[in-house]
């Protein structure tokens, strides 16, 4: 049993996949995580998952289309590793809600990210660090000068994006491991 913080990409945006935060902790402990707590709406969790962390991502994927009727990709790290993330971010922080880490199912390779380097972004910035990929935008990410899907799209590999209030918070929610 290993703590982890687990992420689902890309739900209750937009009027689209529709995932209550009671279902995700639902669908987590029917698959035997405990101490399962969520925050904000946006697929954050914090749980002890039982057996290899990837084959319980791979499941509660299972059981959100299974559930809900779409797909939508599942990334987890131990609270060490997203500390780490947080640790590693390369960019001054004027606000933490423009930078982000952007967790990535894995790491992208120098090919990719050099084809990545060549796509424009303003004064908007981005850095691979292992399998992060940090982000700050110079007027947030609501109103960003690089296109982060284009960016995504080149490093071949899909991840999903916090802002550094969130990974603060889910640092604190996932705490020690209980046992």
């Amino acid at each position: 049993m290993e703590r982890r913080v687990v992420l689902v990409r890309a739900v209750n945006v937009g009027g689209t996949a529709k995932l209550p935060m009671a279902v995700w902790r639902e669908l987590a402990a029917s698959l035997g995580a405990s101490d399962v707590v969520t925050y904000i709406a946006s697929g954050n969790m914090a749980c002890t998952v039982p057996g290899e962390a990837h084959a319980f991502d791979r499941g509660l994927e299972q059981a959100v289309e299974q559930r809900c009727g779409f797909f939508r990709e599942v990334i987890s790290r131990t609270p060490q590793e997203v500390a780490a993330a947080l640790e590693q971010h390369p960019f001054e922080v004027v606000d933490p809600a423009f930078s982000y880490v952007c967790f990535l199912g894995a790491e992208p390779t120098e090919d990719a990210v050099a084809a990545a380097r060549e796509l424009p972004t303003g004064e908007d910035r981005w850095e691979v660090i292992g399998r992060e990929m940090h982000l700050r935008y110079a007027r947030g990410a609501g109103r960003p000068q690089m296109s982060d899907a284009a960016i995504g799209r080149a490093l071949g590999v899909s991840g999903t994006a916090r802002n550094l209030r969130t990974v603060r918070r889910l640092i604190e929610l996932a705490g020690p491991d209980p046992r």
